[in-house]
């Protein structure tokens, strides 16, 4: 049997209902909103060339397109998503080259992750090419778990897994092959 009455509390309570429905769809937006917090550095700089010193002496020259400084987040660190190009200086000022295609330094571990063609060479002709390797400020001291290749006018090897000090007078390889000349 049709009643008006009937049929007008159906449709007021459907429409009640979503009406709940779009209201409350619009609250959790509103707060997914609230709760979300924009990623964005707290410092940007483009065509950098930072000097680090020491006592007066250059350390490191560091030239990047550009840096990102993520310094107000919970575990600060820097970014340079277009690489480096980093000289580093010895107590004699012997020169490391350092190249990678991105790199992120963690400032509370002072550690610092290169990736994407990874490459070390110095001034005694040795190059070192892995896709990415971290660097301990503090120890001064180069390791990775990925593969590599290294040339030394002794020769070429190639491996896996390595730890390395900046001047390459101290290297412990994990899987090691390859020609070294012998004298």
């Amino acid at each position: 049997m049709y009643s008006p009455l009937k049929n007008s509390i159906y449709f007021s309570i459907i429409a009640l209902a979503v009406f709940f429905l779009i209201s409350c769809e619009g609250n959790f937006k509103e707060v997914q909103k609230s709760n979300f917090v924009d990623f964005v550095p707290s410092g940007e700089a483009d065509s950098i060339n930072i000097k680090y010193t020491d006592s007066g002496r250059i350390k490191s020259v560091l030239v990047s397109p550009k840096m990102l400084d993520f310094a107000t987040v919970e575990f600060p660190y820097t970014e340079f998503p277009n690489g480096v190009k980093v000289t580093m200086y010895d107590d004699v000022g012997k020169k490391t080259y350092v190249v990678s295609k991105y790199a992120i330094s963690y400032k509370n571990t002072s550690l610092i992750d290169l990736r994407g063609a990874v490459k070390i060479s110095n001034e005694s002709g040795q190059l070192f090419e892995t896709e990415q390797l971290y660097f301990d400020q503090k120890n001064e001291w180069f390791y990775t778990e990925k593969s590599y290749k290294f040339t030394d006018p002794k020769g070429i090897s190639y491996g896996e897994g390595v730890d390395f000090s900046k001047d390459f007078k101290i290297i412990n390889s994990q899987v090691v092959s390859g020609e070294v000349e012998k004298k």
